[in-house]
């Protein structure tokens, strides 16, 4: 029997044991004024207590690194016609040809896409399109369906201004907030569901946690001697999956794309045991890194073209570190002159088992009921995760996306 298939056989999660009840009400429907004004609950070994985000640095141990998700949320949502006049909204979620997020976006006159159709059904042939102006000249972009994958379309996308993909969706898509937030994108949107940091194209979704910080904020934090570190992970739809199945263990994670720099690698391992990961994004990719460093390990390579699986990290042995794991990563990246590795991961953190290998401690949002990345709280602050919930609840924090934060301390 497949080894990973039979950790999953061996692992159940009743999934209504992570369900709370979350008034809608209590969704934060937009941001705050002050990105920093938002509330913090910290829980440090059992204990909560209420702060404000602006005050994170006063919670926080001396001489932590925090890890940023430096990704960059595009406008993924694009609206089009058939001739007829059909509306299609085409929501691109992965490049295909080229495959590779740069390039992809980087590329003029033609590119193709893994996307979600809406109203697919009333676009059975032919293209869609949006006709716009540029420069004073009368442009265009089609798009054609050319295959399909589940739920999910194959389209090619044409166009006649000399501008590349990612300038065309500048100009042309929506920011893709999440659909719990039942409203369509507005100004506000372009901005505030971006961090300050961002700079790397190619997510669906914020890593949202970041969004609470300022770059006043970071240079106060800098200043009181707390390190910043980046990572890149592109944020994919599939963060917003319910697990449909009453047995948690049986949801399939969605792939999502991650890259890390080796300096940052050398930081992290020099900081180890000191590192805060800001967002689960974050927390996926650093702890994804463990299995990486166990490759490479095992058989002398990380073998990067190989998603890092669902249940891979917990196969591990429970003697093999995160400082070891980091230390044969740089000593591979250094051997073979690698600067940067990118990768890919389907990785599920839960309460069952899970053994943090890299991240101390985590600043994240409150998450939706049954949701995976409730799980991977629950993964880390144990049965505690139902307290720190209940008070959240009881004392008026915003939840979601644009909602309050916590900082997680064992």
């Amino acid at each position: 029997m497949n080894h990973e298939y039979r950790t999953v056989m061996e692992r159940h999660i009743a999934i209504d044991d992570y369900r709370y009840d979350l008034p809608e009400a209590r969704i934060a429907k937009f941001p705050l004024e002050e990105r920093s004004a938002s509330k913090l609950l910290v829980w440090r070994g059992g204990e909560i207590e209420d702060s404000r985000f602006a005050k994170i640095g006063e919670a926080l141990p001396e001489g932590q690194l925090l890890v940023f998700n430096n990704t960059k949320v595009i406008r993924a949502r694009i609206i089009m016609h058939k001739p007829s006049g059909a509306r299609i909204e085409v929501f691109c979620l992965e490049p295909h040809a080229p495959a590779d997020y740069e390039r992809a976006f980087a590329v003029v006159g033609s590119c193709e896409w893994s996307c979600i159709v809406g109203n697919v059904k009333k676009w059975k042939d032919g293209y869609v399109e949006i006709n716009f102006e540029h420069e004073e000249h009368a442009e265009y972009l089609r798009a054609f369906l050319i295959g399909e994958n589940g739920r999910e379309r194959i389209v090619r996308f044409e166009w006649s201004a000399p501008l590349t993909f990612g300038q065309l969706l500048e100009c042309l898509g929506r920011i893709p907030i999440p659909p719990y937030l039942n409203r369509e994108s507005e100004e506000i949107d372009n901005t505030r569901y971006q961090t300050v940091y961002s700079k790397f194209e190619g997510s669906v979704a914020a890593p949202t946690a970041g969004l609470h910080f300022t770059p006043e904020l970071i240079e106060e934090m800098t200043a009181a001697g707390f390190g910043f570190e980046e990572v890149t992970l592109h944020v994919g739809a599939g963060t917003f999956l319910p697990v449909k199945e009453e047995d948690a263990a049986r949801h399939p994670m969605h792939t999502e794309h991650f890259e890390v720099q080796r300096a940052a690698v050398s930081r992290l391992l020099d900081k180890w045991g000191h590192i805060t990961a800001v967002g689960t994004t974050s927390v996926r990719t650093l702890e994804s890194l463990a299995a990486l460093g166990w490759r490479i390990h095992t058989t002398g390579t990380p073998d990067a073209g190989r998603v890092v699986g669902q249940w891979e990290l917990y196969d591990i042995p429970h003697d093999y570190t995160g400082r070891d794991a980091l230390a044969e990563l740089l000593d591979y990246m250094t051997s073979h002159d690698l600067d940067r590795l990118k990768a890919s991961t389907q990785i599920m953190i839960t309460p069952l088992g899970y053994e943090f290998r890299i991240v101390e401690s985590i600043v994240t949002n409150f998450h939706q009921p049954s949701s995976t990345l409730l799980l991977l709280v629950a993964a880390y602050a144990g049965d505690d995760w139902r307290r720190i919930y209940d008070y959240a609840l009881q004392h008026d924090f915003r939840f979601l996306s644009y909602g309050d934060s916590s900082l997680l301390m064992r």
